[in-house]
């Protein structure tokens, strides 16, 4: 099944769509050859795409309840599907722009409202599970203890 892999891929396309059709069939727990929909966005990172929330979202609202091997197939080939997941250097880039003094810290306020407004929003109570594992000190975030820890999640 030629375009079952990312282009950057060095698998070959046989060994690929094996490699789909034993993922699928890991999240196949009733035997029956169909996934339930809430699995999708798992199954789709554990064949190596990187998917967002709201694009998980998206597609789940077009499966219904579950789905089978030729649906998923569709999807996993769907346009930009394969995305090169961010480094986290470009993660800790991201941050340093509002590191207007260089010091490797940005106010939390800052922070919040970027990880609450921005990108994959996360809710009020993840951003404060995430300050309390990294590094605030004095309402300043060391950015790069954050990436870190985000990272390591």
């Amino acid at each position: 099944m030629a375009g079952m892999y990312p282009p950057t891929s060095s698998q070959p396309p046989a060994q690929a769509s094996t490699n789909y059709r034993e993922a699928f069939q890991l999240y196949d727990k009733r035997g029956k050859g169909r996934v339930v929909r809430e699995n999708l966005g798992n199954l789709l990172r554990a064949c190596g795409q990187n998917p967002t929330l709201a694009e998980i979202a998206d597609l789940e609202r077009n499966v219904g309840t579950d789905f089978d091997f030729e649906t998923f197939s569709k999807i996993l080939n769907r346009p930009g599907g394969f995305r090169e997941p961010m480094d986290i250097d470009d993660y800790t880039k991201a941050f340093r722009l509002f590191d207007k003094e260089n010091t490797g810290f940005i106010g939390r306020g800052q922070v919040k409202y970027v990880l609450m407004n921005m990108g994959e929003k996360m809710s009020e109570s993840e951003v404060e599970d995430l300050f309390r594992a990294a590094d605030v000190h004095n309402d300043e975030v060391n950015y790069n203890d954050l990436v870190t820890t985000i990272w390591n999640n």
